[in-house]
């Protein structure tokens, strides 16, 4: 009895769609992501058992490293631009339109109110090389920081803004009570502290809420 021959088809798929396809999903996601901005400076994260996630849009961020020195930065171009306006204007800091550009398209700085000028005359790679002394908060006024908040402030009424603070683990305890300071003069008492994760310590009442969620929710 001879054996049934076994049609042998072509494999051959035609991939054009499928490549068209891939490209254009690929080319929404350059197009949709939105790159998260060089750190000013390099800071060790405080730790705490908190899982909240860090906003990315419509926030204000003052970062203090080690040293204790004090940054701003903003992810909104146009309330950056905003901002060094009514800077420019209320203290008189004598920026041209390119310096401002210069700012809009920066979103984190350090240095006084003298040295803005200065800063932002420069090109961006230079700026990079430039050790920024920080912005001044010397004392329980808030220094110049407060300015920083209070016209963000402003340029943010009406709107949901988050305000958050990440100071390194080395900092001095004086330089965050002065940004806090700044915060407490523009009437802005809900902030948030940027930590790193770490979970409960075994035995704590968090630990406990979290094992009978565990055990709850079926797992071991």
């Amino acid at each position: 009895m001879s054996k049934a021959k076994i049609v042998r088809k072509s494999t051959w798929v035609d991939m054009t769609a499928f490549v068209d396809v891939s490209f254009l999903i690929l080319t929404f996601f350059i197009l949709a992501t939105k790159f998260k901005p060089e750190e000013p400076v390099e800071v060790k994260f405080p730790s705490s058992v908190s899982a909240d996630k860090v906003p990315e849009m419509d926030a204000f961020l003052v970062t203090i490293d080690k040293d204790g020195r004090v940054f701003v930065q903003m992810d909104d171009p146009n309330a950056r631009q905003s901002i060094a306006n009514n800077l420019n204007e209320t203290r008189q800091l004598g920026l041209s339109p390119a310096n401002i550009k210069a700012f809009t398209n920066a979103p984190s700085l350090g240095v006084p109110f003298a040295g803005m000028k200065e800063l932002l005359s420069m090109d961006p790679e230079q700026q990079k090389n430039v050790r920024q002394p920080g912005i001044p908060v010397p004392d329980s006024t808030g220094g110049e920081l407060y300015f920083w908040v209070r016209d963000a402030k402003s340029t943010y009424a009406g709107k949901k803004i988050t305000w958050l603070i990440k100071a390194d683990s080395d900092t001095k305890f004086p330089v965050v009570r002065n940004v806090l300071e700044a915060f407490k003069r523009n009437d802005i008492n809900k902030f948030q502290l940027v930590t790193k994760f770490q979970d409960a310590p075994v035995g704590t009442p968090l630990w406990n809420t979290k094992q009978d969620i565990i055990k709850k929710a079926g797992g071991s």
